[in-house]
Order: C-alpha cells, then sequence, then structure tokens
C-alpha cells in the first residue's frame, strides 16, 4: 500500500466524522431536559451543549467563563425561563456578547412561555421564599408541557435553520406520534395513582402532580429553598396523623435527609425521582425520565 492510498483511507473516517459537526446548528442548553428535546427534534443537524447536570439545582448555578464560551458560541439558547435561570443566566447571555441569543431574538427560546403555568402568585413577597412571579417554572415534570414545548422548538429550529426546515418538521412529527403514544401507555399505567397523597421535599412537583392527579398534602420546606428546621418537620408529622400519605417525593438532585426524616419517624416511603434526563439510571433521555418516574410512584404507592 503506498503512502497515498494510506492517508486516503485514514482521512475517510475523519471526513465522515466532520460532516455532522460542519452542518450542526449549535445549541445551549440550560438544563438537561431541553437538551435531550433539542437533539430528539434536530438528530444530527444541532451540536448540543448542556450548561447543568441532573444532580445541579438549576437555580444554583455560576456564570462560568466556560459555559460563556460555549453560549458565545451558540446559535441557539434553549432554558426553561419563568425566572428558572433568573440568577445565572442573564449575565451569562451579558458576557457572552453573542448577538443572536440575546432575549428577544430568534436564537433565545424559553420553553416556559409555551405552556400554562401553575403557582403564579397573587402577589410577589420574597418573605415567602423563592417565589417565581411567573409561576413554577419545573414544567419539565408534566410530559404534556414536552409535547407543547416540542412542538414550539421544532418550529424555532425551522426558523434559525431554514437551510434544513424540512428535515426538522420530519423529525418533529415523527417525535409528536412517539410521544403521544408514550403518554397513552404512561396514563395507563399511572391510573392507580390518582387522587394519591402525597409529601413533597421541594415545590418542584406542580405539574407532575396535575397531571397525575396526586394531592400535596405538605411540603417538607416551610418556604420554596429554606431548608426544613426540626420544628417544621414535628408540625407536618403531626399533620399527616390525621392525614395518612403514600409517600415524600424528592429530586435526585436534592439532599434526602428531610425526606429521610419523615421515612424513618413517620414510616412513609421516600422516592427519589429523576427529575430530569439523567436524574436516575433509568432516565437516560425523555421517554426514560417518564417511564423511570412513574415505575418509582408506581412501586412506592401504586397500591391504597
Amino acid at each position: 500500500m503506498n503512502r497515498k492510498t494510506l492517508f486516503a483511507l485514514l482521512a475517510a473516517p475523519l471526513a465522515l466524522l466532520a460532516n455532522p459537526a460542519d452542518a450542526a446548528l449549535r445549541v445551549f442548553a440550560c438544563e438537561p431536559e431541553w437538551g435531550a428535546l433539542a437533539e430528539e427534534l434536530g438528530g444530527n443537524l444541532v451540536e448540543v451543549s448542556v450548561a447543568t447536570t441532573a444532580l445541579q439545582d438549576p437555580h444554583q448555578i455560576q456564570a462560568k467563563p466556560s459555559l460563556i464560551a460555549r453560549a458565545r458560541n451558540a446559535d441557539l439558547v434553549v432554558c426553561t425561563g419563568a425566572e428558572l435561570e433568573i440568577g445565572w443566566l442573564p449575565v451569562l447571555l451579558q458576557q457572552s456578547g453573542n448577538a443572536k441569543v440575546q432575549a428577544g431574538q430568534p436564537g433565545n427560546f424559553a420553553a416556559a412561555d409555551y405552556v400554562r403555568k401553575l403557582d403564579v402568585p397573587g402577589q410577589l413577597d420574597r418573605s415567602q421564599g423563592d417565589v417565581h412571579a411567573a409561576g413554577n417554572p419545573h414544567i419539565q415534570t408534566d410530559p404534556r408541557n414536552i409535547a407543547q414545548v416540542a412542538t414550539a422548538l421544532g418550529t424555532r429550529l425551522q426558523q434559525v435553520d431554514p437551510a434544513h426546515a424540512a428535515d426538522y418538521a420530519k423529525r418533529q412529527a415523527d417525535f409528536a406520534q412517539r410521544w403521544q403514544q408514550a403518554m397513552t401507555r404512561w396514563n395507563t399505567q399511572a391510573a392507580p395513582l390518582k387522587g394519591a397523597p402525597v409529601v413533597s421535599q421541594h415545590k418542584a412537583f406542580t405539574y407532575l402532580y396535575d397531571w397525575l392527579g396526586l394531592k400535596e398534602v405538605a411540603v417538607l420546606e416551610p418556604k420554596p429553598g429554606v431548608e426544613p428546621t426540626a420544628s417544621h418537620l414535628q408540625g407536618v408529622m403531626s399533620t399527616l396523623k390525621g392525614t395518612p400519605v403514600r409517600m415524600v417525593i424528592y429530586a435526585a438532585y436534592q439532599d434526602s435527609r428531610a425526606s429521610d426524616w419523615l421515612n424513618t419517624n413517620a414510616g412513609v416511603p421516600a422516592v427519589k425521582l429523576p427529575f430530569t434526563v439523567g436524574g436516575t439510571e433509568g432516565a437516560k433521555d425523555l421517554f426514560g425520565l417518564f417511564d423511570d418516574t412513574v415505575a418509582r410512584l408506581l412501586a412506592a404507592g401504586g397500591k391504597k
């Protein structure tokens, strides 16, 4: 084999690897669920970078230089919005100097703009804790919201990258069909949970409860984002004597000590939910996120 032939054989795989990167729309996602959705809708046409992991509190992220650099090179920023990232995203975008992804531009997409918000406060009072004026931002715990966001994000991908609009439309239609089938399955599986009384560690599952018909009897945090005190936990336990619950729920990124305390002292099963893609071993993608969420809820509280 001569040197020219050898070079051609070595270069061929490199070229195959390089082509998708050359064609990619660079997407910067704030949370894992939106990164996963962008990959579902964009396939090889998008190169996705995610700012946070499932084991990080999305409220509490620092605008580090590495994140600013990724935002600087992005064609599209996809975040939750509804003030979830208010502590770090505005600074990150401002310091990126990337005009394409500033608020109000086509390259800036806020998922919460496309769903009905719950827990919208009648009046804003910061003494009530980490309350969001636009409503509860944890919209990704309801697959119906994912469906609505997917429709809007698919349209936005077509707008930002019109050369591949037909490809995005095709992928969006395919995702919508598979997602609808999955929701039908989840609804059937989760039917025994309807009306089940539960306790939350943090008020993070409002949309999940709205979807499945669960009833939140108490929250371990006395105010959103405020760690529970011993006296508050005792008060919750007193409440539960008159209103038994099937489980206490916490997110994978949270310290489980408060839920474990209730489990130990009141015998209430403590259930860790993935909360987003990557939160548990089973939540490897968006479909796995809800497969695992429903399975964990049923295992702990599927029987009355």
